[in-house]
C-alpha cells in the first residue's frame, strides 16, 4: 500500500534524543521532550545537570543557508559578549543536522539553554535591562547586511496582504484597513531620513516569550528564526507594542517604555526620527505576522479565522489610535 504524502509530522522525542546524544556525543543520559509545535519544533534535552534546547526546523519553511546565517550571528554576538543562546556544534563540527522526515528534508540544530525565567510582568528595571542588550546587539549588526530577508514595507505590508488574501476577502472591514494604513506607514518608511547605521540586521522578535531573565535582571535573548536585514527601529517597536498590550494601564505602559528607551540610550542613540517611527514600525510588524500564520496554515489554522483577524486587527488600531491621539494631545 502506498503511504500517502503529509505536509508536517512530528518526529519522536525517543527517537531525536538518542540522534542526538550520538551526534554531539553527549556523556550523560539525556532526557529528550517535545515542548512545542508551532513554526518551528522546540524540543527540550534533560540531564541531572545540564538542559538543551533541539530546534527541528519545518520542511521547507528556512534553507540551510539561511540557517548558517542565523548561526553566524548568533556566533557573531556571543563572541562580543552578548547574552545569547547559541549553537553547540556536533563531535564533527557542525552546527546542522538534516534528517529525512515522512514530508522531506528537515534541519535540526542543538542551542545552549537560556536561563532564568519568562517575564510577561515585567519591572521598569527588566524593562531598562531588555533595553540595554537590544542596543549592544545593535551596535553590532548596525550596517551589516546578512544573507537572509529584507524587511522592506513591501515584505511586512504588501506581501503579507498577498498572504492573508489567500484566506480572507478584500470586502472585510479589517482587510480594508490594513489596504487603508499601508501607503501611509510605507510613506513614514520613505520620508525617514536615516542613515545606514541606524539599519542592519533585526531580530523582529524580541518580547517576553523570546528572552530569559534571572533574578539581578540579567536578560538573555534567544530564537532569532526571524533575524534579516532592516531599519534598527523594527526591533524597538515591536517590544513597545507588545509591552503596549500586556499593560492595560497605560500610565504603567508610559513609565515602562521610558525605562526600556533609556537603557536602549545608555548603550545607543536614537534619533527624533527613529522615534517618530515607532507606531508605524509596530504595526507594520504585526501586519506582517499575520501573513506568516498565514503561511503556517498547518500550525496556525486552529485560530486563524474571521474573528481572530477582527481581533488582531482591532489591536493595530487601538495602537495606531493610542499614538495618534497622543500627537495631538502634545500639539494641543
Amino acid at each position: 500500500m502506498t503511504t500517502f504524502p503529509i505536509i508536517a509530522s512530528t518526529l519522536s522525542q525517543k527517537e531525536l534524543g538518542e540522534f542526538i546524544s550520538e551526534k554531539y556525543q553527549l556523556k550523560e543520559p539525556f532526557d529528550c521532550k517535545l515542548f512545542r509545535t508551532g513554526v518551528n519544533h522546540t524540543y527540550f534535552m534533560s540531564s541531572t545537570h545540564t538542559k538543551y534546547v533541539v530546534r527541528v526546523y519545518c520542511h521547507n519553511w528556512r534553507t540551510k543557508i539561511e540557517i548558517q546565517q542565523e548561526l553566524e550571528l548568533l556566533n557573531l554576538l556571543k563572541n562580543n559578549n552578548i547574552p545569547v543562546s547559541f549553537p553547540i556544534p556536533d563531535k564533527n563540527g557542525n552546527l546542522i543536522q538534516e534528517i529525512n522526515a515522512p514530508e522531506g528534508l528537515r534541519y535540526v540544530v542543538l542551542f545552549t539553554f537560556a536561563e532564568g525565567e519568562k517575564m510577561r510582568f515585567m519591572t521598569n528595571e527588566t524593562c531598562s535591562a531588555i533595553g540595554s542588550v537590544m542596543a549592544k546587539i545593535h551596535n553590532i549588526t548596525a550596517a551589516k547586511k546578512i544573507d537572509r530577508i529584507t524587511y522592506s514595507s513591501d515584505v511586512l505590508l504588501n506581501k503579507a496582504y498577498d498572504y492573508l488574501n489567500l484566506f480572507f476577502s478584500d470586502d472585510l472591514s479589517e482587510m480594508k484597513y490594513i489596504k487603508q494604513i499601508t501607503p501611509k506607514i510605507s510613506k513614514s518608511f520613505e520620508d525617514a531620513d536615516l542613515s545606514e547605521n541606524q539599519k542592519g540586521i533585526v531580530h523582529l522578535d524580541i518580547w517576553y516569550d523570546n528572552l530569559s531573565v534571572n533574578k539581578e535582571d540579567e536578560i538573555i535573548i534567544f530564537d532569532f528564526d526571524n533575524c534579516g536585514n532592516g531599519v534598527l527601529i523594527l526591533d524597538i517597536a515591536y517590544f513597545c507594542k507588545q509591552l503596549f498590550f500586556i499593560e492595560s494601564d497605560k500610565n504603567e505602559y508610559e513609565m515602562k517604555v521610558e525605562s526600556f528607551l533609556n537603557g536602549y540610550r545608555k548603550e545607543r542613540s536614537l534619533s527624533e526620527e527613529e522615534l517618530k517611527l515607532i507606531p508605524e514600525a509596530g504595526a507594520s510588524i504585526f501586519v506582517f505576522y499575520l501573513g506568516v500564520q498565514t503561511q503556517r496554515f498547518d500550525w496556525s489554522n486552529i485560530f486563524l479565522t474571521e474573528n481572530y483577524l477582527k481581533m488582531f486587527v482591532g489591536r493595530i488600531k487601538n495602537w495606531m489610535e493610542y499614538y495618534h491621539l497622543k500627537e495631538i494631545n502634545l500639539t494641543i
